[in-house]
C-alpha cells in the first residue's frame, strides 16, 4: 500500500492544484515586485507588472532568472524579507565565481523539511526507521534538508554527514540503519567498501536509499541496489529553489513527483526560451510559489529533462519529471556532438564496470580528443595485455554506438581514480575555450 505524508495535497485533483497555484503566484509576484528592487527593475525592463499576472497561465510573461542574476545580486540583492526574519543561509558548492547564497525564514525551513518528509515516506520510510544522513552538513543543502525531513517523519536520525567511511559502516551495522541518504557515487563507494569487508547484501540492514545531488543512471541504480540489498530512490532539488525535496520518487519509480503546491515547473527550449509541451525534452524552469526569503521566479535550472502528467499508479497527482539526462552546462560539445557524462556511464555499467571513471577532454591540433579512464573491478583485474586491449576495444565500440564519436578508453587498476565523498568529479576539460 502506498504511503503519503500529506495525502490531501499529494493526491489533490488537478483543479485544486491549479487553483492553489493561481492564488499563490498572484500573491508572490506582487510581493516580490514590492519587496525586491532587482526583480521590479527586471520586470519593468520586460514590460510586465503584477497586474498582468492573473493566473499560472500568465507565468510566461515574467522574465527568466539565471545564475548570472544571482551572482550580480550577491549577497542580499534578491532578498524579499527583512534580514531579521531570516534564520539560515545555505550555499551551493559552486566551483566558479561567487557562491550562490540562499536565505530561509523559519516558514521556508518548515516547508522544505515537509517536502523532504514526503520523499522519505514515499520511499517507504516511517517512524519505525533508523535514517542515516550521509550527505554533507553545513552550507550544502543535502544534510540539513534530509535531516529535517527525517525528524518530521519521526525516524531515529543519524547525522553522520559525509566521509569517514569506517564510521559510516560502523553506525549502519551497530544501529541497524534502514534508510541511507547520500550522493549516489558515495552510496556506490560505501557498497564497495562493505563488499570488501565481506558483508553480503542480506547482512546489511539497509532497506531504502534516497540518493541525489548528482546525475546517475538506471544502471548505477541497479548496481547500488544489488551491492547494498536495497531499493534506491531518486530525490531532486537545488539550493536556489530550497534544496533536496523539490521532487521525489514514489514506489512506481516512473519519474519524480514535483511538489507542485510549492514549486511550479516549466520546460523551455534552452535556445529560444519558448515553453515546450509535456513529453518534450528541454530545460527545466522553476518558480517558488510560497518561498518567503528567497523566492525565485522562473529560475533556469540548466537541467535537461521531460515532464509528464500521465496518471501515476501511486495515486499522487503531482506532475512528474524524468531523471535529468544532463545539464546544459555539463553537456560537453565534442567535435560538434552533444555528449552527456550519463551516456558514458550507461555504457560502462552495461558492460559490468563499476561507476568509477573520469572523462578527459582536450584539444590537439585543433581537434577535440575524448579520453575515458575506467577502473577495472578487482574480479576483472589482470596483467594480460591481450585481455585488457580486448576489453578496451569493446568499451570503445559501445561508446561509439552510444555517442556517435570515437573515444579512447584506458582501463586502469582498481582504486586508482580518486573517490569523492561528496559530488564526484567526472569531467576534466583541458580545452582552452
Amino acid at each position: 500500500m502506498e504511503n503519503y505524508y500529506q495525502q490531501a495535497i499529494e493526491c489533490a485533483s488537478r483543479e485544486e492544484i491549479i487553483a492553489l497555484q493561481n492564488e499563490k503566484l498572484v500573491k508572490q509576484v506582487r510581493r516580490v515586485w514590492e519587496a525586491v528592487p532587482y526583480y521590479r527593475k527586471k520586470m519593468q525592463d520586460h514590460g510586465v507588472t503584477p497586474d498582468d499576472i492573473k493566473s499560472i497561465d500568465d507565468i510566461k510573461k515574467l522574465p527568466f532568472l539565471s545564475k548570472a542574476d544571482l551572482r550580480e545580486s550577491y549577497p542580499y540583492g534578491l532578498l524579499a524579507k527583512p534580514l531579521k526574519e531570516c534564520v539560515r543561509i545555505q550555499s551551493t558548492s559552486g566551483t566558479t565565481g561567487k557562491r550562490v547564497v540562499a536565505f530561509y525564514t523559519q516558514h521556508d525551513i518548515d516547508l522544505w523539511e515537509e517536502c523532504c518528509a514526503r520523499a522519505i515516506v514515499a520511499a517507504g520510510g516511517s517512524d519505525e526507521d533508523v535514517c542515516q544522513v550521509s550527505y554533507g552538513y553545513g552550507l550544502f543543502t543535502g544534510g540539513p534538508g534530509l535531516n529535517g525531513g527525517s525528524h518530521k517523519v519521526g525516524c531515529l536520525t543519524v547525522p553522520t554527514s559525509s566521509g569517514n567511511t569506517e564510521r559510516q559502516i560502523m553506525f549502519i551495522m551497530d544501529l541497524q540503519a534502514t534508510i541511507l541518504c547520500c550522493t549516489p557515487s558515495y552510496a556506490a563507494y560505501l557498497g564497495e567498501a562493505m563488499k570488501e569487508m565481506g558483508l553480503t547484501p542480506d547482512q546489511i540492514p539497509l532497506k531504502i536509499g534516497i540518493f541525489g545531488a548528482e546525475a546517475w543512471s538506471e544502471e548505477m541504480r541497479r548496481s547500488i541496489e544489488q551491492t547494498l540489498g536495497i531499493k534506491a530512490y531518486d530525490i531532486y532539488g537545488l539550493t536556489e529553489i530550497s534544496g533536496p525535496g523539490v521532487a521525489f520518487e514514489c514506489s512506481a519509480q516512473q519519474g519524480m513527483h514535483i511538489n507542485e503546491d510549492h514549486f511550479y515547473a516549466e520546460i523551455i527550449d534552452p535556445d529560444t526560451g519558448e515553453p515546450l509541451p509535456d513529453g518534450t525534452p528541454g530545460e527545466l524552469v522553476f518558480t517558488c510559489l510560497d518561498k518567503e526569503a528567497f523566492p525565485m521566479l522562473r529560475y533556469r535550472t540548466r537541467d535537461i529533462c521531460v515532464l509528464t502528467r500521465e496518471k501515476c499508479s501511486c495515486g499522487r497527482t503531482f506532475v512528474r519529471m524524468r531523471k535529468p539526462q544532463g545539464r546544459t552546462d555539463d553537456m560537453l560539445i565534442i567535435r560538434g556532438v552533444n555528449v552527456f557524462p550519463s551516456q558514458i556511464e550507461t555504457v560502462l555499467l552495461n558492460q559490468g564496470y563499476a561507476p568509477n571513471y573520469q572523462i578527459v577532454v582536450d584539444r590537439v591540433n585543433n581537434t577535440d580528443t575524448l579520453d575515458v579512464l575506467v577502473e577495472m573491478t578487482p574480479e576483472m583485474f589482470t596483467d594480460n595485455l591481450g585481455d585488457i586491449t580486448a576489453r578496451q576495444n569493446r568499451l570503445a565500440g559501445g561508446l561509439l554506438s552510444m555517442l556517435g564519436i570515437k573515444a579512447k578508453v584506458s582501463l586502469v587498476a582498481p582504486k586508482s581514480i580518486t573517490r569523492s565523498e561528496g559530488k564526484a568529479v567526472r569531467v576534466i576539460d583541458k580545452r582552452k575555450i
